[in-house]
């Protein structure tokens, strides 16, 4: 497994975090790497492509599936700068991703840890394996910042 690499990879995604506050979105990025290699990268969409399912990890989902050329991504790592939801979690299970590392927990709507445990459940007939905090600190602060500028914006 690339353990070793678990910090690059989420600074990717911090990358893609910050492109997406650019562009007015919630700051949420995430890449999805099997092999070794880079497969997808995204960040949340919903608002520029008026489609409530555009998240980061969703889009990463899709784009790695057109890739490898299936809709199961087995062998594949999802690393994503917030705790997926539980639309997320739930297509994480369904795509039968290997891991998921994520940087902060969302204590609203987070559904791997926060809330709900979706992605792990012995109850399902997959369960990925979860990695959490990798670039907490950095990942957070970015969400905090967008979220004190919004409010100062009102």
């Amino acid at each position: 497994m690339f353990v070793d690499r678990d910090e690059e990879f989420m600074r990717e995604a911090l990358r893609l975090a910050h492109l997406g506050a650019d562009a007015g979105e919630v700051p949420v990025g995430a890449v999805a790497v099997q092999g070794g290699e880079l497969v997808a990268a995204a960040y949340n969409a919903p608002i520029s492509r008026h489609d409530p399912t555009a998240h980061a990890e969703i889009l990463a989902l899709r784009q790695a599936a057109e890739r490898i050329g299936n809709y199961r991504l087995e062998g594949v790592t999802l690393y994503c700068t917030l705790e997926p939801c539980a639309m997320c979690a739930g297509a994480l299970v369904a795509a039968r991703i290997e891991r998921l590392v994520f940087a902060t927990r969302d204590l609203r709507f987070g559904a791997v840890r926060s809330k709900f445990q979706l992605a792990d459940s012995e109850l399902l007939n997959h369960r990925v394996e979860i990695v959490e905090g990798v670039l907490a600190p950095e990942c957070g602060e970015l969400l905090r910042e967008f979220f004190e500028g919004k409010r100062r914006a009102c």
